[in-house]
This record gives C-alpha cells, sequence and structure tokens, in this order.
C-alpha cells in the first residue's frame, strides 16, 4: 500500500480479534510512532502495551475507577472487559517536559500523532487498530495506577489486532466547506 492509499483509505476498526501485531510487526508499529514531528527532540511520549493478562490489569485499573467514582455494576462490569475488545491495547501517555521553544500543547500534539502514526502503521501491515479515549484517559485514579506523574496526560488507548471483518472503505468527506484562503 502506497503513503496516499494509506491515508485516503485509512479507517478505524472497532471489531478486533486475535492475532495481535507479532513481535516484528509491534517494532514497526512502535518504529513509526517514534518518527513523528518531536520538535527538539524532546520525545514526550511513552507506550504502555498491555496484552495477554496486561488486558486483564488494565481492565481491573477500569473497574478501580469506575468503583471510586461510585460507578454502577452494569458500568463496572462493562468497564473492566472494555481492554478486551482487542488482543492489544497500547496507551499513549503525553509526558510534556518544560522546555523554553516547546510549548506543552505542541508535545501533547506529538503524542497523539505518535498515536495515528502507529494506527496507520497497523493498518498498512493488513492489521486493524482504533484509537479511543473516553473517561478513563482522564481519571486521575487510572493515571496513578499506571504510574504516571501528575503532568502525564493519556491521549488515546489504540486498539490493536485483525479485524473481525471487512469493513467498507467510508466515503470521503468534501474538504471544500473546511477550507478557506487568506
Amino acid at each position: 500500500m502506497d503513503a496516499t492509499e494509506l491515508l485516503l483509505t485509512r479507517q478505524s476498526c472497532p471489531r478486533l480479534v486475535e492475532p495481535a501485531p507479532n513481535e516484528q510487526q509491534l517494532k514497526t508499529i512502535l518504529d513509526a510512532g517514534m518518527r513523528v514531528p518531536d520538535h527538539a527532540g524532546l520525545t514526550p511520549w511513552e507506550f504502555i502495551i498491555a496484552q495477554g493478562e496486561g488486558l486483564s490489569r488494565l481492565g481491573n485499573i477500569f473497574l478501580d475507577a469506575v468503583i471510586k467514582n461510585g460507578g454502577d455494576d452494569a458500568k463496572q462490569i462493562k468497564a473492566q472487559s472494555m481492554p478486551l475488545r482487542a488482543p492489544m491495547v497500547i496507551a499513549v501517555v503525553a509526558k510534556p517536559k518544560l522546555h523554553a521553544k516547546v510549548p506543552e500543547l505542541e508535545q501533547l500534539i506529538a503524542a497523539g500523532c505518535a498515536t495515528m502514526a502507529m494506527q496507520q502503521a497497523a493498518f498498512a501491515m493488513g492489521l486493524g487498530g482504533i484509537w479511543r479515549t473516553g473517561e478513563f484517559a482522564f481519571d486521575k485514579g487510572v493515571h496513578q495506577d499506571l504510574g504516571l506523574s501528575a503532568d502525564d496526560q493519556i491521549v488515546g488507548f489504540l486498539y490493536l489486532g485483525t479485524p473481525a471483518i471487512k469493513a467498507p472503505i467510508k466515503s470521503s468527506k468534501a474538504c471544500d466547506e473546511f477550507v478557506r484562503y487568506l
């Protein structure tokens, strides 16, 4: 798949099954994340990979957050099973660093770019992925249980695996109404 085709056909795959990316595919995915624009070479991110037992651990972290926030039984069950929707989940964490020329926003965007690049790399290799955020990306209890610092921010959970079904390519939106020239 060439780069233009990738950019114009990439889509999220919400139904993912085994197999997860193998070791070489995962390395390629992570390497793609490392190649994004990164002003001053700060590498302001961390990738936390959950697969196998790690998915259950992540589910328990989500469950604890729901319990601490007073969620009912149905919400608790859903939270604990969320990571099991794919054979691999990568939590992408922005880790902004104090820098005179690189504002925090730029570093957060760089971490987001890393997430997108990893999803595109997976798609290019015939894998599927979906970038999810949701309440757990902002929950301080989840951050603490993942060992994050107070300044860290989860920019997304990248669910990866093999697409359960071949989804039709979504039609493209015309860019005309979103563009203007000065």
